[in-house]
């Protein structure tokens, strides 16, 4: 009895010690979903904008694996498809930029001219390419000013294959896969029964059972942004899943691809209060929401206070380390730049390549980890203090 009687609050000790102490998250293939850490949901989300492609080549697994690494809460990708049907997680509708396509002689009578956009585009597209041979390919850097190590290395993945990359880290992370080009796939490549482009994303989306409206328990477990520039594709998809989507908003020189709307149009409280109907939030390019001379940020639009005011979420993209791409008001600093978005300008959601920073600089502004910790430490001193005192009674 007196063995038992000092046995259970030390075993309640345990417990609690277990709890508060670094977890391990084993994949869930080998265990339920639920023992993963969760999303966090209490600041701005780190996207990892087609991987952490500061340091690896985009859109690679080693990319999005990287990212994962680094603290993204949702990794991004691009979904486009091959000529034979499979979609696949690719930013271009041509090779030429991101892979060695050049080098496979035995593809060089594929080069052709297509309209994408409403403009004459040339190269080698993906769309006259299956998988097979898609897959014979390599991916390169796109920027020559970042590490060319890796040139070569990898292959294009498929968006079953990203999809498992997200399922398989070691803590809850989302997805966030685009829409891309979908006028261009649905004119050059045909799916039995009619189904169109945006029919394959959602299945495929489903058969890996991501569902749920925004925050709901469903998308917790498997979180998932679909996104888009093209509005009628977003509307399209929300007949089909309540998966919160995010309406892309281009440069104010670029109208939609699909509707031809200006930048005006659908930027206005009629086409917010319209589109929210069907979408979670928006995705503008940053610097129309804060103008850009002569490399110095101007006085921010009203762009988030409105999009807010409609109760849409704000994800602006893409946030980039280098010198060329920040502006001087932040003194080559992309900590300043995050300070900037984050505090002054108020977004929830930031596309950066340099995932590892975004997330550094979050951890570092961050006091709830602390608090946390030492909400823990005070706790546990109360138990130890409890058990001894049981132990000498």
């Amino acid at each position: 009895m007196a063995l038992s009687s000092c046995f259970s609050p030390l075993v309640f000790l345990f417990l609690i010690v277990g709890c508060v102490a670094r977890p391990f998250y084993p994949l869930p293939s080998k265990v339920a979903q639920g023992t993963r850490k969760p999303l966090q949901t209490s600041r701005p989300y780190n996207i990892a904008h087609r991987g952490s492609n500061g340091e690896i080549p985009e859109e690679t697994a080693p990319a999005y694996q990287r990212a994962i690494e680094e603290g993204a809460d949702f990794i991004e990708t691009d979904i486009l498809s091959s000529k034979d049907g499979v979609l696949i997680s690719f930013h271009d509708v041509t090779l030429d930029d991101t892979t060695d396509i050049l080098q496979h002689k035995e593809f060089a009578n594929r080069k052709r001219t297509y309209e994408v956009q409403g403009t004459n585009t040339t190269g080698f597209f993906t769309v006259d390419f299956t998988l097979k041979e898609l897959k014979s390919l390599r991916v390169k850097q796109r920027y020559i000013f970042r590490d060319q190590q890796y040139n070569g290395k990898f292959t294009i993945i498929t968006f079953e294959e990203y999809i498992s990359i997200a399922l398989d880290a070691p803590r809850v992370v989302g997805i966030y896969p685009e829409i891309k080009n979908p006028v261009f796939i649905n004119e050059h490549v045909k799916w039995p029964g009619g189904k169109k482009f945006e029919d394959k994303f959602v299945e495929t989306l489903k058969k890996y059972g991501y569902k749920g409206s925004y925050l709901s328990k469903e998308w917790l477990a498997q979180p998932a942004f679909i996104q888009s520039f093209a509005p009628t594709s977003l509307i399209y998809v929300s007949n089909q899943t309540d998966l919160p989507k995010i309406f892309l908003i281009d440069d104010v020189t670029v109208p939609t691809q699909d509707t031809n709307q200006s930048y005006w149009e659908i930027t206005s409280d009629s086409y917010f209060q319209y589109i929210k109907q069907y979408v979670e939030g928006i995705g503008p390019w940053k610097d129309t929401v804060v103008p850009v001379k002569d490399n110095y940020v101007l006085t921010p639009t009203d762009l988030v206070a409105r999009a807010h005011a409609h109760n849409l979420q704000v994800h602006p993209y893409t946030f980039r380390n280098e010198n060329q791409f920040l502006h001087f008001n932040f003194h080559q600093d992309p900590y300043q730049e995050y300070a900037y978005w984050i505090h002054k300008i108020g977004v929830d959601g930031i596309f950066t390549d340099f995932t590892g920073s975004l997330n550094n600089y979050q951890e570092w502004t961050s006091h709830s980890s602390n608090d946390s910790d030492s909400s823990a430490s005070k706790l546990l001193h109360k138990i130890a203090l409890l058990v001894n005192s049981y132990e000498k009674v």
